[in-house]
This record gives structure tokens, C-alpha cells and sequence, in this order.
């Protein structure tokens, strides 16, 4: 991938970020940049392009550059969280604007009947694509890179809202209920410009450019992989509020964590069979795994407990099984966490070192105290009860119990492209 007129890796300030970016509670794959050059300008390439609609375009895109740099290398200090606003922004905000400000000036040039769709060269920096910047002659290209930037700077805002503060004594604040549930609006944003980039940009792009010509970051599996990491934070950052709350049910935290396999098994089937390579891919790749498993170890928990509300044998023997399954799942997905540290990459491409851990407030968290000790509870409860030793369950994956199998309630915000602004409105 990344044949129009990509370049191979080399030294670049934004793409090799070493050092570390302190702890995060939300992954946000590498950021892609715009990027303007003596090789690779934004210039027109044929006659028929309005010299009005050029300037407007440049000078839009050329503000973006800037400003995209500068919340890159931003977002690598350890210390950025600490300037944000109470709204999830540092300078995300401003930059988030922009690119809505741009695309309208964009999708002139893609407008019913145009002729100027390919008169512009584009180039970005990758992040997951071997190739370190991709150019190709396509405003959709353009249009599918802005949304995939907004998706980004919206899970950068949802992290900075779910990382707890530090105060002057080094003491963790507790994330406030408020910016939990700020978060969840910016996830489903996040999900929205993903779901319109996948369904209303990616088809307008000839096959012959998206098979040759996209970069890894913009394969619709990455796409559809962050879409549903989306939704499944979003449903994870709910989980956390359930439990929290006296008032929620074992059935509706059931749901919720099996909403959230469902979204984490959707994101692992995609990004799957793509060809990711070492550094941002890898580490997407490796995230992508940990989080689908551990939510199968909340939602194996949470349906033994229901389980065990039964009153035959059968229904207890069930429940031990499940609460085995989630005990096993729990030290599967302690193992993919640590993989997922350990990752370190190669010297040619060498990107931030993360800490990633459950915030404070978060599901896993608590669960991770709990399951342990209901499932040795219930089995010695259950070995007591029936007198067989033979409860012990030893291969969860052949003896689990069948997740219920619930639709997910969330869905992305809708998005809709603006309309198009030309060169005589």
C-alpha cells in the first residue's frame, strides 16, 4: 500500500517520537499529518482549476499543516494532558474547526460534474504504513484524510477527558461523572466521521487507488477497527458508570459487557488480516487484542453471576464454568496488556512509549478485584453444595457457556459531509 508516490522511511520529527507520553486511558493511533514540500506541493496539475478556488484551498490547507504539526508533537509531551481544557481540548479544538472550516473548499473540487477531483496533488504523513508519506492526485483522498484526522483528535480529546488529573502532591483526582459522559458523546463524534468515511468517501475512490494507492492508515479495516474501538470505550466508559450506580442491574452490566465483545470482536476481525507492520500498527494491532479480551472476561463475569441466581444444580455448575472462563480471560488479557508494553520498535521507526493502564474509575479496575475471588467463591460454594470434585473446569474455551447475544444499543453520531463551496459561492 502506498504507491502513489510514497516515500520509504526516513528521519521525520513527527512520525520517530521517542520518549514516553505518560499514561493514557484512551489508544490513539498514530496521528497523520498534511504535509507540504518541495517535493510534494500543493500545486495544480492541469489547466481548469480556478485560480481563486487554488488560493482558498492553499491557504486553508497550509493553516491545518501548521497547526496539525504543532498537536502532533503536542500530544507527545507527558505533560499535555495537564493544559487541557474542561471540555477535552488543548489546541484539538481550534484544529477540529479548521478542518470543518476546509472541507467545503474541498468538496469543490468533487462536486456533481466536476472535472477537478484529480487536479490536485495531496500529501500526508503515515503513521501504520510502511511507506512514510503517501501523495496522490485525489480530493477524495484529501476528504477521507481530514475525517480520519477528525476521528483521531476526538479520541485524543475523549482520553484527555478520562485521564485522571494529578494534583500538586501527586495524588490521582477521580474522573468526574460529568467527563465520563462527555466522553461517550466524543466517541460516538468519533465513530460518526468514521462511519461517513467509510460508507460516503472510501466508495468514491477509484479500486485501482484504494488497493495501490491508500496507506495502511486508511484501509477500511483501520477504519472499521477504530470505529468500534469507539463504541467499545464508549461502552466501557457506561460500564464503569453502572457500576458506580446502586441503581443498575447484573443484567444491564451483563448487556453492556457483552455489547462491548461484540464491538472489540467487530474492531479484532478487522484489523486482523491487514498487513501491519512494526511500530503504531503493531501497537494498534496488539490493543486491539488485549481489549477484546478483557471485555470477554467482564462479560463471562457478569454472566455467571446472573447464572448462579439460578436454583438447580445445573444453572451453578453453568456459573462456575462462566466465572472460571472470566478468571481465565482476566490472565489472557494481563498477558496481551504486557505484550502490548513490551512491543518496542524497530530503530527505523521508533514511536512513543505508552503506559496505558484502566483509569482509576474503570470497569476493569474493579473487576479485576472481583473476579478472582467469585469464582474461587462459587466453585468451593458449589463443591460444598454437590459434594463432586469434578467442578473444577479447567478449559474455558470448551466449556464456557454461550454469551447472550445482544445488539448494540450505541450507534455513531451521524455525519454528513457539507455541502460543497465553489468558486462563484
Amino acid at each position: 500500500m502506498g504507491c502513489f508516490n510514497s516515500k520509504p522511511n526516513d528521519t521525520g520529527a513527527i512520525r520517530r517520537r521517542p520518549g514516553s507520553i505518560g499514561e493514557v486511558a484512551v489508544f490513539v493511533p498514530g496521528l497523520r499529518v498534511p504535509e507540504s514540500s518541495d517535493e510534494l506541493p500543493l500545486q495544480p496539475l492541469g489547466d481548469g482549476l480556478p485560480r481563486r478556488l487554488t488560493e482558498r484551498l492553499a491557504a486553508l490547507r497550509n493553516r491545518i499543516i501548521v497547526m496539525a504539526a504543532h498537536e502532533a508533537l503536542y500530544m507527545t509531551k507527558p505533560t499535555w494532558r495537564i493544559t487541557i481544557t474542561q471540555h477535552g481540548g488543548s489546541k484539538s479544538a481550534d484544529l477540529l474547526q479548521a478542518l470543518e472550516d476546509y472541507l467545503p473548499t474541498l468538496l469543490g473540487l468533487v462536486k456533481d460534474g466536476s472535472e477537478l477531483e484529480d487536479k490536485v496533488q495531496f500529501a500526508w504523513m503515515n503513521q501504520e504504513d510502511d511507506a512514510e508519506d503517501t501523495s496522490m492526485p485525489s480530493a477524495w483522498y484529501e476528504v477521507l484524510s481530514v475525517l480520519h484526522l477528525m476521528a483521531l483528535l476526538r479520541l485524543s480529546q475523549a482520553n484527555s477527558l478520562l485521564v485522571p488529573k494529578t494534583s500538586i502532591e501527586g495524588y490521582h483526582a477521580k474522573v468526574s461523572e460529568e467527563n465520563k459522559r462527555a466522553s461517550v458523546e466524543i466517541f460516538l463524534k468519533a465513530a460518526g466521521y468514521l462511519e461517513c468515511a467509510i460508507q460516503h468517501v472510501l466508495p468514491k475512490i477509484s479500486p485501482e487507488k484504494r488497493w495501490k494507492g491508500l496507506p495502511v492508515d486508511l484501509a477500511e479495516g483501520i477504519l472499521k477497527a477504530i470505529c468500534m474501538q469507539a463504541l467499545g470505550q464508549a461502552i466501557d466508559v457506561q460500564l464503569g458508570l453502572a457500576i458506580d450506580s446502586p441503581k443498575a442491574t447484573l443484567a444491564v452490566r451483563r448487556r453492556l459487557a457483552c455489547e462491548m465483545v461484540k464491538c472489540w470482536q467487530q474492531a479484532h476481525e478487522s484489523i486482523s488480516d491487514l498487513p501491519l507492520l512494526d511500530g503504531w500498527a503493531e501497537k494498534h494491532r496488539l490493543f486491539v487484542t488485549w481489549k477484546h479480551i478483557e471485555a470477554k472476561a467482564a462479560a463471562y463475569y457478569y454472566h455467571g453471576l446472573i447464572l448462579d441466581e439460578g436454583n438447580s444444580e445445573k444453572s451453578h455448575r453453568t456459573a462456575v464454568a462462566a466465572l472460571q472462563s472470566a478468571e481465565e480471560l482476566l490472565k489472557e488479557s494481563k498477558a496481551a496488556c504486557e505484550a502490548f508494553h513490551a512491543a518496542s520498535p524497530v530503530s527505523r521507526r521508533a514511536i512513543h512509549s505508552f503506559q496505558i493502564s484502566p483509569p482509576l474509575w474503570g470497569s476493569m479496575r474493579y473487576l479485576q478485584e472481583k473476579i478472582h475471588k467469585e469464582s474461587s467463591c462459587k466453585v468451593r460454594i458449589n463443591k460444598d453444595l454437590y459434594n463432586k470434585d469434578n467442578i473444577i473446569i479447567h478449559d474455558h474455551a470448551d466449556s464456557a457457556p454461550p454469551l447472550p447475544d445482544f445488539a448494540v444499543a450505541l450507534k455513531p453520531d451521524e455525519y454528513r459531509l457539507p455541502p460543497p463551496l465553489t468558486d462563484t459561492n
